[in-house]
């Protein structure tokens, strides 16, 4: 009976040590991701390319997007069918390279927003963005409850705020810009609680070296993705406009 439990716990702790590994593994990618995103925003905002993203009618004093400017912006929705496909069918090298790609790729498409607000405001708001990612991730490591229920609520919200998005382009209500802004900030909370139980959940310490990489490349975009929705719903509430 001793030699079971020493076995049984001597095997739990590989498991936890593997686990930590994993997940550490994970939030790296994740704020490597975060860095090349921050660099691709400021060479487009600090260099010529801002050029090619906007059209600027001097007679009119207006300024919009450029074709190339409207590709960019679109471009992230357009990297998460590609990264999809890759995860299933690609090599590891593949994944990696497709998550650095889309993270650039995201970077610039959300410098027209980045435009609007201080630095100063977009400092405050990356700052109270972390600590409210770090809490909620915190939690779901930690927590014992089931979230797997919540996720499928909150995903079905995320699909309500896409659609209702969508048409407030048509209706250009401010109300229901600032509201869904709002809601969006409650969803991607809740999302990134759950998502970091289903990462965890997702490790297997049988996996190998590759499967394991992919793993937390995938696992890594969908935090991404948490924090920079995040972030950026904050900014539309709390940043301060130019």
């Amino acid at each position: 009976m001793e030699t079971r439990s020493y076995v049984s716990s001597n095997a739990k702790a590989q498991i936890d040590e593997g686990l930590r590994a994993f997940m550490i593994k994970v939030y790296n990618y994740m704020a490597g991701g975060l860095c090349m995103t921050a660099l691709a925003a400021w060479l487009v905002l600090n260099t010529s390319l801002i050029n090619l993203f906007f059209n600027v009618d001097n007679a009119m004093q207006s300024v919009s997007l450029s074709g190339f400017g409207w590709l960019m912006f679109l471009s992230p929705l357009i990297m998460v069918f590609v990264f999809n496909w890759v995860i299933l069918k690609g090599t590891t090298t593949q994944v990696q390279a497709v998550f650095w790609a889309f993270c650039a790729l995201m970077g610039a498409s959300i410098t027209p927003v980045l435009m609007l607000y201080t630095a100063a405001s977009m400092v405050r708001v990356f700052l109270i963005t972390a600590g409210t990612f770090g809490a909620m991730s915190l939690y779901g490591y930690t927590t014992k409850r089931d979230l797997t229920g919540m996720g499928s609520f909150l995903m079905m919200g995320l699909w309500g705020l896409i659609i209702a998005s969508i048409v407030n382009i048509f209706l250009k209500s401010p109300g229901l810009y600032y509201a869904l802004s709002y809601i969006s900030v409650a969803v991607f909370v809740g999302l990134t609680a759950y998502d970091t139980q289903a990462i965890r959940n997702f490790y297997m310490s049988a996996d190998g070296e590759n499967t394991l990489t992919r793993k937390a490349v995938a696992g890594a975009l969908s935090l991404y993705m948490d924090f920079i929705n995040l972030f950026l719903n904050l900014l539309r509430i709390m940043g301060d406009r130019r």
